[in-house]
């Protein structure tokens, strides 16, 4: 790879990591062909771009970046890949469904909206996380559930109130 090419490559590389905030960096090796287009597919219907990178080229990327990965670039050795999303956990849980079958792919560590994730033992955790619609349909529903009440409320209590106001008109007529 000529001086030009590895140039372009890394601006390519730092492109990429500004359009996004959710980086996964992860080791494939040792996946036979099949078994690695399997992943290349799991991660095509999950929304995730996964490339394999060199690691002195990626490591140019995020020093490149306005990004802070942390201790993230220490971490590229071996062979690397970087799974791209817009999801937060949508790589974690690729991985590990994944992984039912095979011991790869390994998480090395994770930039999440500026939160740096180190090491594959992180992989539930990042699971777990919830992605931005999931958080705001979370607030929505917890804002609904106030209004819902006194709504509730004042629409049982209207009717009992007028079926109270009706009895007592009855009586008296």
């Amino acid at each position: 790879m000529t001086r030009e090419e590895k140039s372009r490559v890394i601006e390519d590389l730092t492109a990429q990591l500004a359009e996004t905030n959710v980086v996964y960096v992860a080791d494939i090796s040792g996946l036979d062909a099949e078994t690695t287009s399997n992943l290349r597919r799991a991660c095509f219907k999950a929304n995730i771009k996964l490339e394999v990178v060199k690691n002195t080229l990626l490591e140019k990327a995020m020093g490149s970046s306005d990004n802070n990965y942390g201790e993230l670039p220490s971490i590229l050795k071996g062979n690397t890949s970087i799974m791209i999303a817009e999801n937060g956990n949508a790589p974690a849980k690729v991985i590990k469904e994944f992984r039912k079958k095979s011991d790869k792919p390994l998480l090395k560590g994770a930039y999440i909206h500026e939160a740096v994730f180190i090491g594959d033992n992180q992989l539930d955790a990042l699971i777990n996380l919830k992605s931005k619609d999931e958080v705001i349909g979370e607030i929505v529903t917890i804002l609904q559930s106030p209004a819902k009440n006194v709504i509730s409320a004042l629409k049982s209590g209207g009717g009992i109130i007028a079926g109270l106001v009706k009895t007592l008109s009855e009586r008296e007529g």
